[in-house]
């Protein structure tokens, strides 16, 4: 029987193994603050690399950053009243400036420094952003206004999970202003475009792109779209989200230019977004009983080296040896950049250094020892593919020479590899249901991983929709969204029995 590197196995539980990998991995740590996390060097590295990544698409786009304030002036979402209904419960707010001592050690809140207006900690930035478009848009010469931002948000959420729900996260939200619904529809779907391919050519992360069903839009939208992963425990992740949002905020920001026609008219806008929320879904879909595998594309390291050391005159000739390497390694190109080589000269065991590197998820760990240097070798373990059929660690000698000169096709390999398992199996756990009753055994207690299942669908709204959402909350199930990519619908809706108007995907959620 292998040993696995993770003290909890997925199988056993879940969830304790999600939180297994991002402390054995080094991603993430408890802050001290409720719901906020500290990301470490490792996490904040795969951080970096989706931000890099995906700032090039979106600016290849048209779309140029900026930066908006933290703070937004209550009054602003007192004009969105769909908007601050839907953010409501999670908003941290500022109501003081000053703190003072309280007379026993401690301090509070200065009476005197009560704020005019209180200032909300940035749950989004439609209406901060609505505002200054109400300023910059005059005339239809000024459209489209295409922006991006990259920040900090706060939503006080009162069940957390690292990366996966936290009350602090990190993102990118992008903004524009449009002549037309037309166009701005198709900003909404070009976004959520850039976002699927982002995440299946980047992350490896397989999604189905749809429209989100009505009690599921984002608060004050006309429509939303949605990017969803399944993780390998069978629940969705909705990893990213664009949203049509129509003239509502327009209306609300008084967003109005004239027309080509001399007409004064509204803008209408749209918004989107992708999160930390990324990494769970990485760590989710890729992860093993041995900690992360992280895609070479995003990878902050993506071949780790560790010289084999044991404090004798022949650990300088090793040393050496894995400097050249190093140097070599970042001669190369692969995936269509630079090769990112780390030589690991940190103080500790060889082994130890090597099961670190393993439970982070690096795509390749190289060991040099005296043999390797004298025979013109390396040792190389894959992360994809840990170990051999016998059970035990599959690290190969290969040459130096042919290790460096197949590297790039090494990492397009292992790339192709987590996207293929992945989406095997993700199709394979894509299962159509015909009645409601199938729904129901399918998801019976004591089912494991039972995945998504797809269902007819006829888009009921208000009351109509509101008892199809009672009914799969009482089997802890939502609708994640309609696939842009799906058969006719050609039955009734296994809700309402009315004909079906197309098919959505039911299933549990994180």
């Amino acid at each position: 029987m292998i040993k696995r590197a993770l003290p909890v196995t997925r199988e056993a539980d879940f969830s304790a193994w999600y939180q297994s990998v991002i402390s054995e991995a080094d991603l993430a740590e408890e802050s001290g603050v409720r719901g906020c996390m500290v990301i470490r060097p490792w996490g904040y590295g795969i951080w970096e690399r989706i931000q890099r990544l995906l700032d090039d698409r979106i600016k290849a786009t048209g779309h140029e950053n900026c930066y908006f304030p933290l703070f937004i002036p209550l009054s602003y979402f007192e004009k969105e009243a769909a908007h601050v209904e839907g953010f409501a419960k999670e908003m941290a707010v500022v109501t003081h400036h000053r703190l003072v001592s309280d007379g026993k050690g401690g301090l509070i809140p200065d009476p005197t420094a009560k704020l005019e207006e209180p200032l909300v900690v940035r749950p989004t930035s439609e209406t901060v952003i609505g505002a200054a478009f109400a300023r910059w848009i005059q005339s239809w010469r000024d459209l489209p206004v295409l922006i991006n931002q990259w920040a900090n948000v706060v939503r006080w959420e009162m069940r957390t999970r690292m990366f996966l729900r936290t009350s602090e996260f990190l993102w990118q939200e992008g903004h524009t202003a449009h002549a037309s619904a037309k166009e701005a529809r198709e900003e909404t779907l070009k976004m959520l475009e850039v976002y699927r391919s982002f995440a299946e050519d980047c992350l490896a992360l397989p999604v189905v792109a749809g429209e989100k069903p009505e009690n599921e839009r984002f608060p004050g939208a006309v429509a939303t779209y949605s990017i969803e992963a399944m993780m390998q425990d069978g629940k969705a992740l909705q990893a990213g989200t664009s949203h049509f949002l129509g003239t509502n905020f327009a209306s609300a920001q008084n967003i109005r230019f004239q027309n080509d026609q001399g007409e004064f008219v509204l803008a209408n806008t749209t918004s989107w977004g992708v999160s930390t929320r990324m990494i769970g879904g990485v760590i989710m879909v890729h992860g093993d009983d041995d900690g992360l595998r992280v895609p070479p594309v995003i990878a902050p390291w993506q071949v780790v080296i560790v010289p084999m050391l044991r404090d004798n005159p022949e650990d300088a000739e090793i040393i050496a040896y894995c400097k050249a390497l190093q140097a070599e390694l970042a001669g190369q190109s692969a995936l269509g950049e630079p090769v990112r080589a780390l030589l690991d000269l940190k103080f500790g065991k060889a082994a130890t250094k090597r099961w670190s590197w393993v439970k982070k998820g690096a795509p390749i760990v190289i060991e040099v020892g005296g043999r390797d240097v004298a025979g013109g070798n390396v040792s190389v373990i894959r992360r994809d593919r840990l170990y051999r059929d016998d059970g035990k660690l599959d690290s190969a000698v290969v040459a130096r020479g042919d290790f460096v000169s197949t590297l790039s096709a090494t990492l397009e390999d292992i790339q192709a590899s987590l996207h293929t398992e992945a989406r095997a199996r993700l199709n394979a756990n894509i299962t159509p249901a015909s009645d409601f009753a199938t729904v129901e055994r399918h998801f019976a207690e004591g089912v494991k991983n039972p995945g998504w299942l797809e269902v007819q669908w006829s888009k009921p709204t208000g009351p109509a929709l509101d008892m199809v959402v009672e009914r799969l909350k009482a089997l802890k199930l939502t609708l994640r969204n309609a696939p842009i990519e799906q058969a006719a619908a050609d039955g009734a809706c296994i809700f309402t029995g009315d004909p079906a108007v197309e098919r959505v995907l039911v299933g549990r959620s994180y």
